[in-house]
């Protein structure tokens, strides 16, 4: 079998979907028989993530340094060269990384589409109105042969709002990257913190959170870390201050890999207030290193953490502020959650989704 992996999403520097096919590639060469070939077809790209991958892979290309413009001009280029590049390969399989509106219907090989969420499709006010995404991801799940859905309830959405055959479609998880023992301690923290990882737009939600920190019970006590995402800005700062919440009780970082497990590993509690995802690896990510979780009870996210996590409504201040106070001041809860916490990880794997997604391949193939 020939499996290629086509260019479009490795035009981004960082980035979850970037990451999960680096992953795919790496585990199902690393898993497979000798009959299996991997190709990852990106003459120009961004990502680092492709600096990991196994040299089993079949791989040659230019990687573009960050510039204005620079992911533009690695899409640019490579829609013009990868159709050449894939044509002498003749894959069986073309797994495209990101949606686009090329037909690929004079190819035999078997197309399958990855749909990681349906955010611009529930939260359109939340995009520009330019924004095609949701044109792209129709074409390109009305092309597939099949489709991957990261979660039942993104399989669920995709089916209610493009009204697409389920038959079509499987759930197949992520598995979840940051595992290794290797931290950095975080530094500069002198009280408990709660941790937020991500950015703070819109649909996840933050000014609810920040809401519910304020509460005396919290933010007299605890310390708030905010890693990604860009710089606090003017109006977050006005909140705070407006909050009365203490700006030296606040740190906004960013950093790499073990900078995050240390923060993880040091948290009090992770807190995940998003109100939709399409799968949500943060919180497995907090219970791999020990640290317990609360999150919404909306979209995949119950469904990834099971019981290892208090849930709350994301959309009640209330509801937040009282389950990140039962955790913080019962160490009970905290040690039950983080047993829990080791249980569920268990369950998700890069090896377990790559093995899950050559399964996909070979019956598309009979």
């Amino acid at each position: 079998m020939k499996i290629l992996y086509n260019h479009q999403i490795f035009s981004q520097k960082y980035g979850g979907v970037s990451r999960y096919f680096v992953e795919l590639a790496n585990n199902i060469i690393l898993y497979k028989n000798k009959k299996v070939t991997v190709k990852i077809n990106s003459p120009l790209f961004k990502t680092n993530y492709l600096s990991s991958i196994n040299q089993k892979i079949l791989f040659n290309g230019f990687k573009v340094p960050d510039f204005k413009g620079s992911a533009r001009l690695c899409s640019f280029i490579n829609s013009f060269v990868s159709p050449i590049l894939s044509k002498h390969y003749e894959p069986d399989i073309i797994h495209e990384t990101y949606y686009n509106g090329i037909s690929r219907n004079k190819t035999r090989a078997k197309k399958i589409i990855t749909v990681h969420d349906m955010i611009h499709e529930l939260f359109p006010d939340q995009f520009p109105k330019k924004d095609k995404t949701t044109e792209l991801k129709k074409y390109a799940v009305a092309e597939a042969d099949h489709i991957i859905c990261v979660s039942k309830n993104t399989q669920k959405n995709l089916v209610d709002i493009f009204n697409i055959d389920i038959k079509k479609t499987s759930v197949i998880y992520h598995g979840f990257s940051l595992t290794s023992a290797k931290t950095n301690v975080p530094q500069g923290y002198r009280r408990p913190y709660l941790l937020y990882v991500g950015s703070r737009n819109g649909y996840k939600n933050f000014i609810r959170f920040v809401n519910a920190y304020a509460a005396p019970k919290i933010k007299n006590f605890f310390n708030l870390v905010m890693f990604g995402g860009d710089r606090l800005n003017d109006r977050e700062l006005s909140l705070f201050d407006k909050l009365k919440i203490p700006r030296d009780s606040l740190q906004q970082v960013n950093g790499d890999d073990a900078m995050l497990a240390g923060y993880y590993k040091n948290a009090s509690l992770f807190v995940y207030p998003s109100l939709y995802e399409g799968f949500g690896i943060p919180p497995l990510e907090a219970m791999n290193f020990g640290c317990p979780v609360a999150c919404s009870n909306t979209s995949s996210i119950p469904e990834i953490v099971g019981n290892a996590a208090i849930l709350f409504n994301p959309y009640s201040v209330d509801s937040m502020r009282d389950s990140i106070i039962s955790i913080l001041y019962n160490d009970k809860i905290k040690s039950s959650l983080i047993l829990k916490g080791f249980k569920q990880i268990k369950h998700f794997s890069w090896k377990k989704c790559a093995t899950e997604t050559y399964k996909v391949y070979k019956n598309v193939l009979k």
